[in-house]
């Protein structure tokens, strides 16, 4: 029985256009993509414009160069070792491959060095660069230097050199995933979209309280009410 028919048909319509106004976010009316998918883009590109860590982790890498380090890599797979090793060995490491495993000497500097020129190339979206470089998809270049870095901070530890450790740890963090994650992204600034960011965060807000008071209207127009 609704004891309230005004407030519970009102809480309806509110819930009915909800549904609607969902439908129409989930369409591709926004240059072809969804309401998601544009926003999650957008914010993408305006914070890529403000996250280029690079240089400043290369300034913390080159002060090791002329540090030796000698650490064993040990990877899941094969072939992925075998494409980790030229990554290692341009960076004028000397590696030897045997099956999974990789043992590697060489300058930390450099080995970052030659990690973070590759992550720039794919952060400024020229990551033709980085597979002509090494022969393969630049995407799993950036993986395979993803899951080497980690392996090799791991060694590190092990050895007890946590300086060179948590460098490596920074190198991964701030450059590699940076350039995975913002490859293919354009940059842009948020002034020039200040107006669809207030918009969206404005009716962020709107259409959550939207969505709850039509909840509310149709409980409480069904005669449920909460006491305190």
């Amino acid at each position: 029985m609704i004891a309230h028919k005004k407030e519970f048909y009102g809480g309806v319509l509110m819930m009915v256009g909800f549904i609607v106004v969902l439908i129409l976010i989930f369409m591709p009316l926004f240059g072809g993509q969804n309401g998601l998918n544009y926003l999650d883009n957008l914010y993408n590109s305006i914070s890529k414009g403000s996250a280029d860590y690079i240089p400043k982790v290369k300034k913390e890498t080159d002060k090791f160069k002329g540090k030796s380090v000698s650490v064993t890599l040990v990877m899941a797979e094969e072939e992925r070792a075998r494409q980790t090793a030229p990554l290692l060995m341009k960076s004028g490491a000397l590696v030897n491959v045997s099956g999974k495993e990789l043992k590697v000497s060489g300058d930390l500097g450099k080995i970052l060095g030659n990690c973070l020129a590759d992550a720039d190339f794919m952060y400024k979206n020229e990551g033709e660069k980085v597979s002509r470089k090494y022969g393969y998809d630049e995407k799993r270049v950036l993986l395979n230097w993803w899951i080497a870095l980690h392996h090799m901070e791991s060694d590190l530890k092990h050895q007890k050199k946590f300086r060179e450790a948590k460098v490596v740890s920074v190198v991964v963090q701030k450059a590699v995933e940076l350039g995975y994650n913002y490859y293919k992204i354009e940059p842009q600034k948020i002034g020039k979209k200040i107006g669809v960011v207030i918009f969206s965060l404005v009716f962020y807000v709107v259409y959550t309280l939207w969505y709850g008071f039509a909840i509310m209207f149709m409980f409480e127009g069904w005669g449920m009410r909460l006491e305190h």
